[in-house]
């Protein structure tokens, strides 16, 4: 967001002027028409990424609403669904619910401004801001990561191969947990990752760019990157490239785990807390909370060529992996189900699990819909989510494994 400087208006000593001439209606007048002009500067500088869609018709709203409203009762809190839940189309909310505790113990309930943790949803988030350095042109697609981040042992690896998880690094859960290659009382870090890579031998589970395997390793080493590149915290980057801009208030990072008790627990289906532990340091990969409003406002940019340009969404929304037939796919930072010969919408989506959180955002992108599920009771309800599709667009019903 460009930063906009107002010129100030001063008004000075006004009962004592001896100026006869001096107009305080002229003044207030002068004032207000300035004030005017600085509240348009401001909305036209946020506005830089509004869509415009065509209004929703209060009968679409009416039939779809119920549908919608149904569905959620039906599959999704059916009892014990502690989250958040949100459809919305052409940016406008359709049906929205809020159910249960942020803070069991405390008894505080979550509503709609609780940030919750998002788990994998949250490499939407990490794949955006790279997307956003990337149509700044501070880096490319296909750069590799060893000429951004020093000491990255791998030459074949790019950007685009961590987006899309084509890349072989494997999951750091996996290697950390072999004897002499990490201390597991000691919380791992995005830093200790890369420092783990480059130092303990750590070999890929396959040659760059010949299969897809999914590992949140990729993603950590995204929010590096982030950071060498901006030379900002991935907190402040983010929020410079995407939550200031687009009004995302009540989203943020979770990089130091401090006040982890201050914010929304996750929690077991019997309502005790889960636990933490050294895995749960590390960021980009998860530890981005959120709310579904906040989402539905992401969401939206995404429509915006000015946000993402259209080149550059294309490359997003495509499929990557096709070593294995079938119709799910990876693109950037996005989960999809491409579409068959006989028919079929587009279906992108992302769907997390971390500890008690499991959630689902999805995009029906041909019919500018939006599914929002965030839950932190360890439901996998929330996964429910992909049913409503065939009843809100042409999408088939195919099984996505969760």
């Amino acid at each position: 967001m460009k930063k906009i400087i107002f010129p100030l208006l001063l008004i000075g000593g006004l009962s004592t002027s001896c100026d006869k001439n001096f107009d305080i209606a002229q003044v207030i007048k002068k004032r207000s028409e300035l004030y005017k002009k600085q509240d348009q500067l401001i909305k036209n500088n946020d506005d830089t990424f509004d869509v415009k869609f065509n209004p929703v018709t209060p009968k679409y709203k009416l039939e779809t609403r119920e549908i919608v409203e149904t569905f959620y009762h039906n599959r999704i809190n059916r009892g014990g669904f502690w989250g958040q839940f949100l459809v919305a189309k052409n940016g406008e909310i359709i049906f929205e619910d809020y159910q249960g505790y942020a803070n069991y113990q405390n008894k505080e309930k979550i509503n709609d401004s609780t940030p919750m943790h998002v788990a994998s949803v949250g490499k939407v988030f990490t794949g955006v801001t790279i997307l956003r350095l990337v149509n700044q042109g501070k880096i490319s697609l296909d750069q590799k990561v060893n000429t951004i981040l020093t000491g990255f042992p791998f030459d074949d690896i790019t950007v685009r191969l961590l987006l899309n998880h084509r890349s072989g690094l494997p999951y750091y859960g996996n290697f950390t947990a072999k004897p002499g290659v990490w201390d597991t009382k000691k919380t791992l870090t995005n830093k200790d990752v890369l420092n783990l890579l480059e130092t303990k031998g750590i070999k890929l589970d396959f040659k760059p760019n010949t299969r897809f395997t999914y590992s949140n390793t990729n993603y950590v080493i995204l929010a590096l990157i982030v950071e060498q590149v901006t030379q900002k915290s991935f907190q402040n980057a983010m929020k410079e490239l995407m939550l200031e801009p687009l009004k995302m208030h009540n989203t943020f990072v979770l990089d130091n785990l401090e006040n982890k008790d201050k914010l929304t627990q996750s929690y077991h289906a019997n309502n005790q807390k889960m636990h933490w532990d050294y895995l749960d340091g590390t960021y980009g990969d998860k530890n981005i909370y959120t709310t579904a409003r906040d989402m539905l406002k992401l969401d939206k940019a995404l429509y915006s060529d000015n946000f993402i340009s259209k080149k550059l969404k294309a490359e997003m929304y495509k499929g990557y992996s096709y070593e294995k037939s079938g119709a799910n796919n990876y693109g950037l930072a996005i989960r999809m189900v491409e579409p068959k010969e006989d028919g079929g919408n587009l279906y992108t989506f992302h769907n997390g699990w971390w500890r008690g959180n499991r959630t689902s955002y999805v995009t029906l992108r041909q019919d500018t819909i939006t599914i929002v599920c965030f839950n932190n009771h360890n439901s996998q309800m929330a996964y429910k989510t992909k049913e409503l599709a065939p009843r809100l667009g042409n999408y088939p019903f195919i099984q996505i494994n969760d």
